[in-house]
């Protein structure tokens, strides 16, 4: 796990939009779409239309639509997250 991937699963535990993402870490736009982009191909990620409101496989335009979805750490993105001990 990179450090860029692990910083944005730090912010996912709970369901967060791009934007907020975008201004907590501070980061340019291009970076956080390719971040998301690898953790979504690892299944790190989750991707909502709606806080509430999954969306799934092919229905995730994550290239027109990356800006309008929420995300939130998958089981398995939190495993690998906590399984990275980046604290020492």
């Amino acid at each position: 796990m990179s450090d860029l991937e692990f910083d944005v699963l730090d912010e996912l535990y709970f369901v967060q939009s791009f934007d907020h993402l975008k201004i907590t870490l501070g980061w340019e736009e291009g970076l956080l779409r390719e971040t998301l982009r690898t953790l979504l191909d690892k299944k790190w990620i989750r991707c909502y239309l709606h806080p509430n409101e999954e969306i799934f496989g092919d229905d995730i335009d994550f290239v027109t639509s990356y800006r309008k979805y929420y995300y939130l750490a998958s089981k398995a993105g939190l495993f690998a997250h906590n399984s990275i001990d980046h604290y020492e």
